[in-house]
């Protein structure tokens, strides 16, 4: 979009005393209190963000809509006398002084023509005038321009003017139209010099008026001024043909043509006319505003909220609602405070917070003063069509609409008025109530014996009425009172239909109730502003207004349902504190604080429900380091890990009641809420974070997306990932090594106790074994002796050969653990051979080895041995009757070696079928070296002794398992 400006009309300033500015309602001033510390303020200005920029004598001035910020010497202005600002597309802010020192905002730095020497190109002797075109501004001296300056992205160039006779006698320069590069000149014939610097040619259109004029251009319209006078041309053909004129009663010193392409003119003695139309239309009367102030520059903002910069009153604003509502109505005398309000067919009855009223009709107030410089406010007004009860807080009056007269008629600590019949009214005292017939002049007091703050007749004769805190069941007849309502202050009662009524309570909201009791209360938790009601008005049987300190509120009953809408200031409404409204079909008539408010219904229905603006995020402190760039990465490191942000919303209706909501997503889910611009995020620890926030407007509306700033605490090397793992890796292999030194060392201790256990288990295992040794000799050397007795040399000879080869093989075999199964074959048939030729053949034996078993498989050595011999000395060696056989057989059953022993002797009692309870000395060894085996090689050896019941004899049966021990250590 071309934009172009003069300065030279901000000099012209004329001194005016404050004055009240109460005279639009809505209208906000800014001055030194608001941080505005300036006396003069000249142009203003919106840039891309949507900030307010203000050139003033005191510097250059930012508002964000909660706070000016200053810039001015101490920020790095050489000049603080900024007549105005330029803000740029690439977000620069070119700084325009009066005279020289040009400076420019970047990052929220002030560049001054120190650090950027281009800037010391730029000089004038008088106020420039200047243009702009998205990143560019073009300098010029106004009345002799030669050469034209070029700022961009921090380079200066100087632009040649092209025409011959520039170089001769200069012309003026009124404008610039980027888009077709055309120069507009103002020659001193009274004609417009248009030059095309792509053709190089050059017209001239005449203007057609006096040559002593000011010239302006604005989008191809042109504005001549003298004096009081403006006209307004448009290039057509070959000429500037007029298409308005506007001639003032008082001097015109500036012209602005705003955003929407209206038209404002500044009054040299005071105030701003304003023509509610585009300046190519037809002008119509203008609509004088401020009149008290002179007026240097007016902005139309992106919101079409209007400000105005003014001589030493600061900068003046008003929102646009506020704005096209005073256009639209423009009520004259509309700021008082209104407490009460009614209203009849044709008029609105106002009541202030002094001892005057109002009457509003023909858009316009009458005041009807009651007492000179009284002070006492009202506190309820009643009107028909022919008259008015206004009630004051101690007085009464009475006032014809026809002949406009008032009468005073009774001294009353009023609270409140209520119609009663067609020709009374109930007036609520602190006494009880009063009747009074306006037609015949009368009234008759009633003692309730009660402080009555709210009434309304419900039947013939019968009352519901508010005390301080009850509402109760009143006949005035009977004057009896029925406690109804417990527990609430009503302030104010209307009928909605039949049986259905809402009351306004002071501390619990809205209540519906009917005849019979409570019904439903409306409170904050349903969306109220408040619960402190002051009056309600009905629209229709489902439809209320409720009016509070806070705004007011609409209510519609929806079967089980309440929707309630809100409206406050930011709609347009002079004050949110509303004394009352009344409703003419789709017309509102709302008193406030700050005067009349009128709307159409509808369009105060058709709020936005958000804020049409973003949060903006001016800088972001973060590891110690302030960043204002926010696309460059973001990044702090441990242990500077704290995070500032500085936040600004412009939302300037809502007159500096912003807050921000907002969260930290990879940290919190959880929304938090703050009034403060700066947050501030204490030791975030290492991780990427998104930080989002909403911008929250009075009322609590919201902006319609958030704002999304990406950042990162990154971790110091002791924080990576990889340092965690490497510490985790070391510490599971630290901690493994000491588990394995732990349980290293445990076991050594465990081996060295086996083998200490292992010593004893063979010591015993010897011990055991020198047992059975002398007790098989014993028993040998008996038999020999008993052959030797007998004279029998022969086979004491025979015996003795065979005892020799057992007595070899039995030493052998004693200091070995473990023998194969042949050779305890063989040791077996060695030892039978020798007990058969000592028993003289009393038995037979047999010895069987399955296919399955393997020679070479090791058992126990000397297991099987006692065994055997128990079987021959118990079990055959006492036959009568038969001949005793003993079989020995090696077999392999489910993975054990099973042994078997079985005779056919006398068999062995009950009392001896358990081995430790055996009489045999071989047999209970045998039990003590299986347990020891057991201990010792964790080989399961199981004995089991059976008498055969089929045939007689004994069976032994050894179940070994492993039958061969792998661990060969353990072989001997």
């Amino acid at each position: 979009m071309r934009k172009i400006h003069f300065l030279t009309s901000c000099i012209c300033i004329i001194l005016f005393s404050s004055l009240s500015i109460a005279q639009i309602p809505g209208l906000v001033n800014y001055n030194d209190e608001d941080g505005l510390n300036s006396s003069y303020t000249y142009q203003i200005k919106q840039d891309y963000k949507g900030f307010i920029w203000i050139g003033s004598d005191n510097g250059l001035f930012r508002f964000d809509g909660k706070e000016f910020k200053q810039y001015g010497k101490k920020e790095g202005l050489r000049n603080i006398e900024i007549l105005s600002c330029i803000p740029l597309s690439n977000g620069e802010i070119f700084i325009i002084p009066f005279l020289n020192d040009f400076a420019y905002i970047k990052n929220n730095k002030i560049i001054n023509s120190k650090i950027n020497k281009e800037l010391q190109k730029i000089q004038f002797t008088n106020i420039p005038g200047l243009a702009w075109n998205k990143d560019e501004v073009y300098l010029y001296d106004s009345y002799n321009p030669k050469t034209i300056f070029v700022y961009k992205e921090g380079k200066v160039r100087e632009l040649p003017l092209f025409p011959n006779y520039q170089k001769k006698s200069p012309l003026p320069i009124i404008g610039f139209d980027f888009d077709n590069r055309l120069t507009y000149l103002h020659s001193k014939k009274g004609e417009v010099i248009i030059y095309n610097a792509i053709t190089k040619k050059e017209t001239a259109y005449p203007i057609g008026l006096e040559k002593n004029i000011s010239l302006l251009e604005h989008n191809g319209i042109f504005f001549a001024r003298k004096d009081k006078e403006i006209t307004i041309l448009k290039r057509e053909n070959y000429s500037l043909k007029k298409i308005n004129t506007y001639k003032s009663k008082e001097n015109i010193h500036n012209i602005i043509v705003d955003k929407n392409n209206k038209l404002w003119l500044g009054l040299e003695n005071g105030g701003v006319l304003f023509f509610d139309q585009p300046i190519t239309e037809k002008l119509p009367p203008p609509i004088k505003l401020l009149d008290n102030y002179v007026i240097n520059d007016v902005l139309v903002d992106n919101d079409n909220n209007v400000w105005f910069t003014s001589v030493k009153n600061g900068v003046f604003f008003i929102a646009e609602k506020f704005f096209r509502n005073y256009i639209n109505l423009p009520i004259k005398n509309n700021s008082s405070h209104i407490t009460a309000i009614a209203g009849n067919a044709n008029h609105i009855f106002l009541g202030y917070n002094e001892s005057y009223g109002g009457i509003f009709h023909s858009n316009r107030i009458d005041n009807i003063y009651f007492e000179k410089n009284g002070k006492t406010e009202h506190r309820g007004i009643y009107a028909n069509n022919d008259i008015a009860i206004f009630g004051l807080s101690r007085k009464v009056f009475l006032y014809d609409i026809h002949t406009r007269k008032k009468k005073f008629l009774k001294n009353y600590f009023l609270k409140n008025i209520a119609p009663y019949t067609d020709t009374s009214v109930l007036l609520c005292t602190p006494e009880g109530l009063t009747i009074y017939d306006f037609v015949k002049k009368q009234s008759v007091d009633i003692s309730v014996n009660e402080r009555v703050y709210s009434v309304l007749p419900y039947a013939k004769d019968s009352l519901f009425m508010g005390s301080f805190k009850n509402l109760y069941k009143f006949n005035i007849q009977t004057g009896k009172k029925t406690l109804f309502l417990e527990g609430y202050y009503f302030t104010d009662i209307k009928k909605l239909k039949p049986d259905l009524y809402i009351g306004a309570t002071n501390v619990k909201g809205l209540v519906l109730f009917n005849n019979k009791g409570l019904i439903k209360e409306i409170t904050e938790k349903d969306g109220l502003a408040t619960d402190k009601i002051k009056r309600v008005d009905v629209e229709g049987e489902n439809i209320f207004w409720a009016s509070t300190n806070s705004g007011l509120h609409r209510i519609e009953l929806k079967g089980n349902t309440v929707k309630i809408n809100t409206f406050t200031q930011t709609d347009g409404l002079p004050s949110n504190v509303i004394a009352g409204c009344i409703i003419r079909k789709d017309s509102i008539y709302i008193g406030t604080s700050k005067g009349l408010g009128v709307f159409s219904i509808k369009k105060l229905l058709t709020q936005q429900k958000f804020i049409n603006k973003k949060v903006v995020i001016n800088s972001v402190v973060i590891g110690g380091k302030e960043y204002f760039d926010l696309n460059q990465e973001l990044a702090g490191k441990t242990p500077d890990n704290n995070v500032i942000l500085n936040l600004s919303f412009p939302d300037y209706t809502s007159q500096e009641k912003i807050s921000y909501q907002y969260k930290i997503e990879g940290l919190n889910e959880n929304w938090q809420t703050s009034n403060s611009s700066k947050i501030i995020l204490n030791s975030i620890p290492p991780g990427k974070y998104t930080f989002k926030v909403f911008g929250l407007g009075y009322n609590g509306k919201q902006s319609f997306v958030s704002t999304d700033l990406p950042f990162e605490i990154k971790p110091h090397f002791w924080q990576t990932w990889w340092f965690t793992i490497l510490m985790m890796l070391s510490a599971i292999g630290i901690l493994s090594f000491i588990i394995i030194l732990y349980f290293q060392r445990r076991r050594n201790e465990k081996m060295d106790a086996l083998y200490y256990e292992k010593k004893i288990a063979e010591l015993e295992l010897q011990a055991i074994k020198a047992q059975i040794n002398p007790h098989f000799i014993y028993n040998c050397l008996n038999s020999i002796q008993y052959l030797l007795y007998k004279k029998d040399y022969t086979e004491t000879e025979n015996y003795l050969e065979i005892f020799s080869q057992m007595i070899r093989k039995t030493l052998h075999y004693s200091e070995k653990t473990f023998m194969p199964v042949k050779e305890e074959v063989e040791y077996l048939s060695l030892y039978l051979d020798m007990e058969k030729l000592r028993l003289k053949d009393q038995f037979d034996y047999t010895i069987s080895v399955s296919e399955k078993v393997n020679g070479n498989w090791v058992i126990p050595s000397l297991l099987i041995q006692p065994f055997v011999e128990n079987a021959i000395k118990h079990g055959v060696s006492g036959l009568k009757d038969r001949k005793g056989h003993i079989v020995v057989s090696f077999e392999h059953i489910d993975a054990s070696l099973c042994i078997t022993i079985e005779d056919n002797g006398v068999g062995i009692d009950n009392k001896y079928k358990s081995a430790d309870k055996s009489n045999s000395f071989g047999v209970k060894l045998s039990q003590k070296r299986i347990e020891t085996f057991k201990q010792l090689f964790e080989t399961n050896i199981i004995l089991q002794i059976n008498t055969l019941s089929e045939r007689q004899g004994t069976q032994i049966k050894l179940y070994i398992t492993p039958y061969e021990n792998q661990n060969t250590s353990l072989h001997h």
